[in-house]
């Protein structure tokens, strides 16, 4: 990266985010950017912030569930104080990278939104919402998405649900009642939030302009992290076995690729939600370019996150 200075990331305690902070640190003097780690505070937090320090890297750890909105504000917050203080070097970057797949769609956050949904897009969103003017220019802004929003043959093969969207307020909502947990249901929730995750990129850049480019990376498929870790015991075992697959994705190799995204010069011109496979610059489907759905999203969001005591404001003219 020309300009080396801080980089946050959100979900650095396991898998991808884990590796990804660790070949961070593990840079160069002079190419080894700040580190502020947001994630539950914890043993985990604290484990993966000692083992970057001790690769020469200047950490902070920021507590945060990701599940409430009031954590995500402090939060960010608490990366303003740094920054005016002098703690750390100018921000940078930011990467959405943490993730989860609620295996009860009508579980709730703090905020009394759909868990997946809630996490995945809109504590991002919040985050994004409320740094924005704290960034540095140039700057970037990585969120993790996926290809599951929708289904080639391969995901058809191994049922893996593909999204089925609606009006973002809907797709915030929990399911009812009547609705029993299932795995077809999360897996469409999930896919749901990847999708919105494509849709945001693509207004975020329309609505930040220049100075801050947003790109989106997709890991490859990765089965037996704990991203599935509320899912069925047999569910949970078929995915540790399909990971062991010669040429299937893993923490460990792609954990450094969403580094690079971060901090490479090589990804330095990626914006407007540029979609980036492991390594490789990728067309999305035309389902995930959709103006209308765009901004009805960035509409929506504004909408949810002020429901839960808070606002998307960017003020574009900083």
């Amino acid at each position: 990266m020309t300009e080396t200075g801080t980089v946050l990331i959100t979900g650095p305690t396991r898998n991808l985010g884990r590796h990804a902070v660790l070949a961070m640190a593990d840079r160069p003097d002079g190419l080894r950017p700040d580190l502020l780690l947001v994630g539950r505070a914890g043993r985990d937090l604290t484990a993966v912030a000692d083992e970057a320090r001790g690769l020469g890297a200047r950490v902070h750890e920021i507590g945060c569930d990701l599940a409430s909105l009031a954590d995500v504000r402090a939060a960010a917050a608490t990366v303003r104080g740094l920054l005016t203080d002098g703690a750390v070097r100018p921000l940078r970057a930011l990467v959405a990278n943490a993730g989860i797949m609620s295996a009860d769609t009508r579980q709730a956050s703090a905020d009394g939104y759909e868990l997946t949904f809630a996490v995945n897009y809109l504590a991002h969103a919040q985050l994004i919402g409320d740094l924005f003017t704290a960034f540095t220019a140039p700057a970037r802004v990585v969120l993790v998405g996926s290809n599951t929003y929708h289904a080639n043959f391969w995901r058809k093969l191994l049922h893996v649900a593909e999204a089925e969207w609606a009006d973002p307020v809907e797709l915030a909502r929990p399911a009812g009642d009547e609705q029993p947990p299932g795995m077809s249901a999360s897996g469409v929730a999930y896919s749901n939030a990847k999708l919105a995750i494509l849709f945001y990129a693509h207004e975020l850049q329309r609505q930040v302009g220049q100075g801050i480019n947003v790109s989106v990376f997709e890991p490859g498929w990765m089965p037996g992290t704990a991203l599935g870790r509320g899912a069925p015991a047999a569910f949970q075992a078929m995915s540790r076995a399909l990971g062991r697959i010669p040429g299937v994705s893993t923490p460990r190799r792609s954990g450094p690729l969403l580094a690079a995204m971060a901090l490479d010069d090589q990804w330095s011109h990626l914006r407007a939600g540029a979609f980036v496979v492991k390594t490789k610059l990728t067309e999305v489907q035309p389902v995930a370019h959709d103006p209308d759905r765009e901004r009805r999203l960035w509409e929506a969001t504004a909408q949810l996150l002020a429901g839960a005591g808070a606002s998307l404001v960017l003020d574009t003219e900083t």
